[in-house]
């Protein structure tokens, strides 16, 4: 049966909290196995230092990932390659593992259009910062590989809990029931969508189970559990590409996991949940529980361990030295990106800031 067959209340797991088998392990190779484990680290210590760096003014608001790591990087290493990812905001470490490099995610965040040029060659959408505004673009992406024939390209698409209130989610999953697109629908349920929590977004037992409204594939996996989340992506990736018959191509899988930290560097969790919750959760972290596998099965070792960590440091040092060494952009580049020309009501807001720059400095914006 594959894992996909089931009910979508039925959370897949493969590693319980402590790292034992509890379920089907994967086909995965040592190597890849053991690269899991180094990117699932290297997100997390980037994230450490994105949010360092945006608290000493070094970087603008930043959506801290750390939790997610397994549900990232266990969902992307699925990809093929010729497969599209699609991103809502926090997915920094699936990003990296399909080709973004970190210095790119860092100008994003430092208000640098740079950083939405993905290198040639990367099957990679820029963010989407509004709330599920990319699932229509997933589902139009996937609906033009079927039209024109390719259908050997599957399409990734990444948003949170709180996007499956929004009328994008409806509408993007719909067509791609109807259209039959091959698409696999993320949702990464870390429990919080800012400040609501997961009980007042939907009265529904699971996410997952939306599905059946569309007429299409859901699965609810632990999305702490990287192996889980690997087997249910790459199933759900392939059924995309090369249905089975009487298959849909599409799937929505609901990833259960938590963000341990902030929404956003310009939030304040702590007004809306307490710490024994965030304990409780953290109980489940994804590194330590692949790690004790890993060590289990004698694929990681102490040595090897210490050999990744002295390489994540100097990977993410580079890339902070990197884009802190890249020009600032100017001010007044925020009215040139947003439509290809500037309206009249754009150029009425450029000249008004370029009048007030003029009056107080670019000095005058920073005192408080």
């Amino acid at each position: 049966m594959s894992v996909l067959q089931r009910d979508p209340q039925d959370q897949v797991r493969v590693l319980d909290e402590d790292g034992t088998v509890v379920g089907e392990v994967p086909d995965i190779d040592d190597e890849t196995l053991v690269d899991m484990y180094r990117n699932m680290r290297l997100a997390r210590h980037f994230d450490t230092r994105a949010v360092s760096l945006q608290r000493q003014g070094r970087m603008g608001t930043y959506p801290p990932l750390s939790g997610q790591e397994g549900a990232q990087i266990g969902s992307a290493i699925a990809l093929e390659e010729d497969d599209w990812m699609v991103p809502s905001y926090r997915e920094h470490g699936a990003a990296l593992l399909r080709g973004l490099p970190l210095k790119q995610t860092l100008l994003y965040w430092m208000g640098h259009e740079k950083g939405n040029e993905m290198p040639e060659g990367v099957n990679l959408f820029p963010p989407a910062v509004p709330i599920a505004s990319q699932i229509p673009h997933a589902t139009g992406a996937g609906w033009s590989f079927k039209l024109r024939g390719e259908e050997d390209k599957a399409v990734l698409c990444y948003f949170g809990d709180g996007a499956t209130s929004e009328g994008d989610f409806h509408e993007g999953l719909n067509f791609a029931g109807v259209f039959d697109t091959p698409n696999v629908f993320f949702c990464n349920n870390n429990q919080w969508a800012i400040s609501v929590p997961r009980e007042r977004q939907t009265a529904s037992e699971t996410i997952a189970q939306k599905a059946a409204a569309y007429g299409i594939d859901g699965v609810q996996v632990d999305g702490m559990d990287p192996l889980a989340v690997y087997a249910v992506t790459k199933a759900a990736l392939e059924k995309a590409r090369n249905p089975g018959e009487g298959e849909g191509r599409p799937t929505l899988i609901e990833a259960v996991q938590y963000r341990f930290g902030a929404h956003t560097t310009a939030d304040d969790p702590t007004v809306y949940r307490d710490d024994e919750e965030v304990e409780k959760w953290k109980a489940k972290d994804p590194i330590p529980r692949l790690e004790a596998f890993l060590r289990e099965t004698g694929r990681l070792d102490d040595e090897k361990v210490e050999e990744i960590e002295a390489e994540i440091k100097q990977r993410v040092a580079d890339a902070i030295e990197a884009a802190e060494s890249d020009p600032r952009p100017e001010p007044s580049d925020m009215f040139d990106y947003a439509y290809d020309e500037r309206t009249p009501e754009i150029q009425a807001q450029y000249e008004e800031f370029e009048a007030l720059r003029e009056k107080v400095g670019d000095e005058g914006f920073l005192r408080e």
